[in-house]
């Protein structure tokens, strides 16, 4: 299924909540919401024009009240890049940039994604981010920026970091985190580093 937004998604739930108010309908425990399940989804930011976001769902239900879409049963998240040439222009091609796990993911009316859980791995950078949030404060990835959460450990060739309060691009730009509480190790004698998207051997230097 593809989508621009929530717009397409939404199309289809809704025209599944006109059958349950039907004539005849068994409307004990009518619900708001309507769901699909065994979706494959791709999902089009405005505010990011040249990334899309893919996923397969177990469950995919939409609340038109609140104009949020709830996916469950998550596999294969990721996001690319559609690639552009030097005269600015798209190729056709796409570029892995990143990829996501997330026990769940909540999808409001902007694209912005919420969960209580996310790990993230940004291809480039050979980095691995593992993000905490809770109901009330959940981990969130907002389109055209990055990631914000409450506690976030990194593990990357270049550093290792215990963040609180973290505010990240998708550029590995940390932004902002809690000084007093967090904690950064820079690995300036890693035995690995990352070209590529990938790990290999640091070449040491002869003396």
């Amino acid at each position: 299924m593809q989508k621009t937004g929530l717009y397409a998604l939404l199309a289809i739930l809704a025209f599944a909540l006109i059958f349950a108010f039907l004539p005849g309908a068994d409307r004990g425990g009518a619900k708001t919401d309507a769901t699909l399940q065994g979706v494959e989804l791709r999902l089009f930011p405005s505010r990011d024009a040249d990334a899309v976001w893919s996923f397969s769902a177990k469950n995919v239900s939409s609340n038109p009240v609140s104009n949020e879409t709830l996916l469950t049963g998550i596999s294969g998240g990721k996001r690319v890049l559609k690639e552009r040439g030097a005269d600015g222009k798209l190729t056709g091609r796409e570029t892995l940039d990143a990829t996501l796990d997330a026990p769940d993911l909540t999808i409001d009316g902007q694209d912005d994604m919420t969960t209580v859980k996310a790990s993230v791995r940004l291809v480039k950078e050979c980095a691995d981010i593992v993000m905490k949030g809770t109901p009330e404060n959940p981990v969130k990835i907002e389109q055209g920026y990055g990631f914000t959460a409450p506690v976030a450990d990194i593990t990357s060739p270049l550093m290792d970091a215990h963040a609180e309060k973290l505010r990240m691009s998708f550029q590995f730009d940390l932004d902002d985190m809690d000084n007093d509480t967090s904690s950064t190790t820079i690995n300036t004698e890693a035995e690995e580093i990352c070209e590529n998207g990938k790990l290999v051997p640091r070449v040491k230097s002869k003396t």
